[in-house]
This record gives structure tokens, C-alpha cells and sequence, in this order.
């Protein structure tokens, strides 16, 4: 096991080390989460493919690369916080 420092803020510090508190870990392993959980860029594609080509054989046979090209832009919006917000 390597050990690595990284500077971040103290803010950023101290939720992290709440949230993993929340959930019954260290921050370390917390962190180690994180990371294993949040796919890239490449697996995020993947996941892409594989639900676009379940929703063609089993839901919808004429669904879209549009489709999914706004489905991608909801999701970006969401994720930016243009739509959805909490209540």
C-alpha cells in the first residue's frame, strides 16, 4: 500500500472526514471508495452501450442516438445543477 499526500482545503478535509464518519469508515477508507465506485470516462461509455442496447432489445427497439445524446445532456445538466434541485 502506497501512501500519498494531497493538499486540499481544510473545509473539503473536514467533510470528508464527516462523511466517512457517517458511514463507519476512516477517511482513508473513504477515500479508497470513492475512488473504486466513480467509474471513468471509459466505463461510464460502456455502461452507456450496454443500458442504450438493453432499452433497444427490451423496451424500446426505436430508441435513438438522439435519445441517448439527450439523455447525456440531462444528465450533464443534473449533474451541473441546472435542473433537479433539491426542495
Amino acid at each position: 500500500m502506497a501512501d500519498t499526500t494531497i493538499k486540499i482545503t481544510e473545509e473539503a478535509r473536514d467533510r470528508l472526514r464527516l462523511l466517512a464518519e457517517e458511514r463507519g469508515l476512516s477517511t482513508r477508507a473513504y477515500v479508497e471508495r470513492l475512488a473504486a465506485m466513480t467509474p471513468v470516462e471509459a466505463e461510464r461509455a460502456e455502461r452507456t452501450a450496454r443500458a442504450v442496447a438493453y432499452v433497444r432489445a427490451n423496451l424500446r427497439s426505436d430508441f435513438t442516438d438522439e435519445d441517448v445524446r439527450e439523455g447525456e445532456r440531462w444528465r450533464e445538466a443534473i449533474a451541473a445543477r441546472q435542473v433537479g434541485g433539491r426542495r
